[in-house]
């Protein structure tokens, strides 16, 4: 058995499984192997890393068993390299799903785009700096593929749900919550800095940023000031697992100001756990509050805990997101139809711009 792309669906390669429970092209697997997503049909699974160096290492005797498993229930192939795909199917579209290192997104989507496929879905922040997605952009024009971005945030319930509230309510200011479930110790934030060296900037809190670029007209160019709260906020050099100093946020909240006199704030907790937010105040004092997972969510969220346990817990209370972006960008590919308020590159490439703008502002502020 051999999996294939049905009526109106696309035939989905995932470029970077990583390890079962941990990550997150993992669970993009799971999602469409389940069904999740009617317009997308995984057939092929790129991992150069568990499939090779890494077979024997942390998590590989567990992709092993992965592969395995989908191989023969599925009939999903798997390859070392996106090279080693073969041809597009006669008649269909292909969509890439890369979920790799970000150091190595700039040569993986050049590898895609050579391989056929007309799409692709690139993980936040895309590339590792503002130059590199830059030609990433440009080298996916020139050769007529749409890249979309994995910023599911921008489809959350409860982004929509505050925006709509302080679009209906005079002075409302808005804060965007974010929370990780790490250990507050040095070991697991030393491996936390180390997996996720780009920094909490163009990492954990790139959501944010990107939702500040996609609604509230926030660009390098337009920021009039932004203001770290000392107070909650915490920027440490710790080592991580090779015994490297790496600095970074371990949680940081600022207020951006633009030059047109709207504001906004983002706070984001590697140790905040597993619920994250978005209040409104009014003169100071908070409104209105919608979370993630909602009432309506938990339920789904004790569902998937039983059926993957010890998966990472942030899968679970955004899974309802991840499903509506592949499925858009999925429908895209295979039918064209029109991605409603998925990011684009362009928001990425401002939106990692806004990143490397903050970071050393926030961590001169911290340090003064």
């Amino acid at each position: 058995m051999v999996a294939v792309a049905g009526d109106n669906q696309c035939e989905v390669v995932l470029v970077g499984c990583g390890a079962p429970k941990r990550g997150m092209g993992w669970y993009h697997a799971v999602q469409m192997i389940k069904g999740k997503c009617p317009s997308a049909k995984l057939c092929f699974i790129v991992e150069p890393w568990f499939m090779g160096a890494g077979a024997e290492g942390p998590g590989g005797p567990e992709f092993a068993e992965f592969r395995k498993e989908t191989e023969e229930k599925e009939g999903i192939q798997f390859f070392m390299s996106v090279a080693d795909l073969p041809p597009v199917a006669e008649g269909k579209n292909r969509l890439a799903l890369i979920s790799g290192r970000t150091a190595d997104n700039p040569r993986l989507l050049t590898e895609c785009i050579a391989n056929g496929c007309s799409t692709i879905y690139l993980e936040k922040p895309g590339a590792p700096t503002v130059a590199e997605l830059s030609a990433m952009r440009d080298e996916a024009k020139a050769a007529g593929a749409t890249v979309l971005m994995g910023y599911n945030k921008n489809v959350c319930k409860y982004v929509s749900k505050a925006r709509e509230y302080a679009d209906a309510n005079e002075g409302s200011h808005i804060t965007f919550v974010s929370n990780n479930a790490y250990e507050n110790t040095p070991e697991s934030l030393g491996e936390c800095f180390e997996r996720n060296s780009e920094g909490m900037l163009k990492n954990m809190a790139i959501h944010e940023l990107a939702l500040l670029v996609s609604f509230f007209d926030v660009a390098v160019d337009t920021i009039e000031k932004c203001e770290a709260d000392k107070d909650f906020s915490s920027c440490q050099t710790l080592k991580g697992p090779s015994g490297k100093d790496y600095t970074d946020f371990d949680k940081i909240k600022f207020t951006i100001t633009t030059k047109s006199g709207k504001s906004v704030s983002v706070q984001a907790d590697r140790c905040g756990g597993d619920v994250s937010w978005a209040a409104v105040d009014v003169d100071g004092k908070e409104v209105f509050r919608h979370s993630m997972p909602d009432e309506d969510d938990k339920a789904n969220v004790t569902v998937l805990q039983k059926e993957y346990p010890g998966a990472m817990p942030y899968f679970f209370s955004q899974d309802p997101d991840y499903i509506t972006v592949k499925e858009s960008v999925a429908s895209f590919c295979a039918n064209g139809t029109e991605p409603t308020g998925i990011a684009t590159i362009d928001v990425a490439v401002e939106t990692l711009r806004v990143a490397e703008y903050l970071t050393p502002t926030l961590q001169e502020q911290l340090s003064s």
